[in-house]
């Protein structure tokens, strides 16, 4: 029986198996990616590496067996019909008989368009009669904290979600949360709201960048509209950067906040507090 992660070489991917080799030997561990070459240190380390990919689902063919768990990492290929994608791995898990097969998804409070690929994945998984754990992944911490320099070059937090606050937590948080349901016992057809312990807002983001920078930094608040075109100035392809400006108003209605506490009892210990990270992304 393996434990198989897919887009193991994604951030998240990455997060899961460095955990999973603290708590289960490595050849129990396979690594499904699609470039080997970025896999060759997990490979160094014992993983056993599967190259597959979800446009090609013959890739998947044989890849799974009988009793394996696995966690399907959601695709980040927004232009290529990501449910599609997924239930390639979903419908091979299935003929293969694996024991779980645990999603990344989104939380059930989202609707934003990003979601709804997360929904209908969801809608896909549950008629497969798969045994199945749903992580609705909240947002992650370094989706704000990995792009500081254009908020430290120019003195502002620009965001269009108002006085909305955020549940995040870090990458590792949700990967522990994961390993967690991969290496335990009963987690078979579970749903989990996944989110941080405390929730946050963007003046109190750019008051402790503030803080930890000695730089005035001002949370600026914009329109909607303003916001995609920053990111799609910013290189983003116009289709992605409406979507992720439509997250901010999910932000601004409290869609984002997470209180369910699941990601804390599941990884045994509080989250990861968004001061942290920011002072991992200064010391970057």
């Amino acid at each position: 029986m393996s434990i198989v992660v897919t887009g193991a070489t994604g951030h998240l991917g990455r997060h899961v198996v460095e955990q999973l080799l603290e708590k289960v030997p490595a050849e129990r561990i396979t690594a499904v990616v699609r470039d080997e070459a970025k896999a060759a240190d997990l490979a160094a380390r014992g993983v056993r590496l599967a190259v597959a990919d979800y446009n090609a689902p013959e890739t998947f063919d044989h890849l799974f067996a009988a009793g394996d768990k696995v966690l399907l990492i959601s695709g980040n290929e927004f232009d290529k019909g990501r449910v599609r994608q997924h239930r390639v791995v979903i419908d091979a898990a299935k003929a293969a008989g694996v024991a779980l097969l645990a999603y990344t998804s989104a939380p059930g409070t989202l609707t934003a368009a990003l979601a709804d690929d997360h929904r209908a994945t969801e809608e896909v998984l549950l008629a497969s009669g798969l045994p199945y754990s749903l992580l609705r992944n909240g947002w992650y911490h370094e989706n704000y904290t990995e792009n500081l320099a254009p908020v430290l070059e120019h003195g502002a937090v620009v965001q269009a979600a108002g006085d909305g606050r955020i549940s995040s937590a870090s990458r590792a948080d949700y990967a522990a949360a994961a390993v967690a349901v991969l290496t335990g016992e009963g987690h078979e057809n579970t749903t989990y709201e996944l989110g941080g312990d405390e929730a946050w807002g963007f003046a109190s983001y750019a008051a402790e960048l503030s803080r930890q920078t000695g730089k005035e930094i001002v949370y600026s608040p914009v329109s909607v509209e303003t916001f995609a075109g920053i990111l799609s100035g910013a290189g983003l392809p116009e289709p992605l950067a409406a979507i992720l400006a439509g997250v901010d108003v999910s932000v601004e209605k409290g869609e984002l906040v997470v209180t369910s506490g699941d990601l804390s009892r599941l990884i045994g210990r509080p989250t990861t507090p968004l001061a942290e990270a920011v002072t991992a992304a200064l010391k970057g």
